[in-house]
């Protein structure tokens, strides 16, 4: 089982922070990453969709010969990740906002949560800020569109910036002094987001605690090492687009390849 790679999927290549992180830590690891584009934006999709179309990949990736799997989509992990857990026997990993470490560092009591839609209104979110933050202010930013954008127009694009002045203005009224990403898109976008809150607040993102965890999971169950650092890349969209948004994403020339779970 070690030698067999490890699964990471979203629903396009914002999840690709979280691959770098998990590359970092992990340099002797294989690693299959799989961009569900064919549905982008997951943040748009109905909850239910979601959980089947979760499953139905974890499922898919497990026959591929996955050792483990990282969901490294926040709106995927609120909508399916029980299901998932449920469907499948590898080790997962899923990501969620990183709120309680948002309520170490506050000092104005007020958190700031910039995310998708489907997010903010999952169960797995309200329970997050109630075991973590319910005596702070939250202020829970939907950002619909912000990561489609990132992805298909670039981080630096107009339209993103239109959408960041629109999201991250709520923040700055409401005197939030911390901002979690909670969408692996947003770290593309983080020094932006900087630009736009007072001087000093820190970003929140999950990268590396994803990666720290992933890698106890893995000691856990003796299946650390036993690859040379290879990265396959899949889409189950466009394999030529989504070659160009890694290339330019990534700082890396990378073949992707179509899978369909």
């Amino acid at each position: 089982m070690s030698l067999q790679p490890i699964a990471v999927f979203d629903s396009g290549l914002g999840g690709l922070t979280v691959l770098r992180a998990l590359r970092s830590r992990l340099p002797q690891e294989d690693f299959f990453y799989f961009a569900d584009t064919r549905f982008l934006p997951y943040g748009d999709r109905p909850e239910i969709f979601l959980k089947e179309r979760g499953v139905l990949i974890a499922e898919a990736l497990a026959q591929r010969g996955a050792k483990a799997l990282v969901i490294a989509c926040n709106t995927a992990t609120a909508a399916a990740a029980e299901a998932i857990r449920a469907a499948t026997a590898l080790p997962i990993v899923a990501l969620e906002p990183g709120v309680k470490p948002a309520v170490g560092l506050t000092k104005t009591g007020v958190i700031g949560v910039l995310a998708t839609t489907r997010t903010l209104q999952s169960e797995r979110f309200e329970r997050l800020v109630g075991n973590h933050a319910a005596h702070l202010k939250v202020i829970a930013q939907a950002c619909p569109g912000l990561a489609e954008a990132i992805e298909t127009q670039g981080p630096g694009s107009v339209e993103v910036e239109r959408l960041l002045d629109l999201f991250v203005a709520p923040l700055v009224a409401a005197g939030a002094d911390v901002v979690v990403l909670g969408c692996t898109h947003y770290p593309w976008v983080a020094e932006s987001i900087a630009r736009r809150m007072p001087a000093g607040t820190p970003l929140l993102d999950t990268g590396e605690p994803v990666a720290r965890q992933l890698e106890r999971l893995l000691a856990a169950g003796n299946l650390l090492g036993g690859g040379v650092g290879s990265l396959t890349i899949a889409s189950s969209g466009a394999p030529a687009a989504v070659s160009v948004t890694v290339d330019r994403l990534f700082g890396q020339k990378i073949h992707v390849e179509h899978w369909e779970p």
